[in-house]
């Protein structure tokens, strides 16, 4: 929602607990995962070290977060770049070098990911991983629940009550009795079952430098290169006039913020908007027409 905004409906905020499958791999969790390679050594005291204890000590005790260079090192524990609990400040080459050795599974294996990578390469494919959660696409409010489609699916429909409707076209009425007073504003997201998959329709009113306007977009629920096989348009207009939007959904991946900073989508002017509204201009009645199609 943009700054100092307000929603144009009531809204029911979420009330789901959804774990975050963001959060640190833990302990147990790895420790039930196939390991290529381990070390079989750390340093010329300790002997022969198992797969498993070799992942404890790279994990930080507090966090339990995998570490990366540089680890450093105290008396007892290991220090964690990522909690930055402050154990002690030597260097622990020895353990780096063991850690090069390593080869582990994604942390989203549990979600579909079956690839191995070298230690210090698995947290970087881990950011991008097509696997990982999908952030909830609400735009209303502050949500942070986290999954999968089906899941995001349901959490919108029964936390958010957002409008389902199934169909490939679209014909939607936005409607707001004071728009002169009304800055910056996000109304209820709308969602579309669309070829077996769900697009999520945005508008919301904010400025272009000064300029009051209204914006339309579409994002679909999956991955940029899904996103990339489907089109859509968008219209509005009346009195002999139109203003029409043709493009391609934006994953949301990408955020409700981004898509709308990025001006990627419908955007009209305020009184222009207001004349297709009819009347004394003074209500806002906007009808948007959409389309979505696959390409071939």
């Amino acid at each position: 929602m943009a700054p100092g905004g307000g929603i144009c409906k009531d809204v029911i905020e979420s009330r789901i607990t959804f774990a975050e499958y963001d959060m640190a791999t833990s302990s147990a969790e790895l420790r039930g995962s196939p390991l290529r390679k381990a070390a079989t050594s750390l340093g010329g005291n300790l002997g022969a070290t198992s797969t498993n204890d070799v992942h404890e000590l790279l994990e930080c005790p507090v966090c339990l977060n995998l570490m990366y260079p540089p680890i450093y090192q105290a008396r007892v524990h290991n220090s964690c770049p990522t909690c930055r609990n402050e154990l002690g400040n030597i260097r622990c080459l020895a353990l780096e070098k063991v850690a090069e050795s390593l080869e582990l599974p994604c942390r989203y294996q549990i979600l579909g990911c079956h690839d191995i990578f070298p230690y210090y390469s698995k947290l970087k494919h881990e950011k991008n991983c097509r696997y990982r959660p999908y952030h909830c696409p609400y735009a209303g409010a502050e949500c942070s629940v986290t999954g999968d489609i089906p899941f995001l699916v349901m959490h919108l429909k029964n936390d958010h009550k957002v409008d389902m409707h199934d169909g490939c076209t679209f014909n939607h009425r936005y409607v707001k009795s004071n728009p002169h007073e009304v800055e910056n504003a996000t109304w209820m997201l709308t969602v579309f079952n669309c070829f077996g998959r769900q697009f999520c329709l945005h508008f919301e009113a904010f400025h272009i430098g000064m300029a009051p306007v209204y914006m339309a977009f579409l994002r679909f629920m999956g991955d940029e290169d899904e996103a990339r096989q489907f089109s859509y348009s968008l219209e509005v207009g009346g009195y002999g006039r139109k203003v029409t939007w043709q493009g391609v959904p934006r994953s949301i991946r990408d955020s409700h913020r981004k898509v709308r900073d990025s001006q990627d989508g419908l955007i009209i002017q305020r009184n222009l908007a207001l004349f297709f509204s009819g009347g004394d201009r003074q209500e806002l009645k906007l009808k948007v027409a959409g389309r979505i199609w696959k390409e071939q």
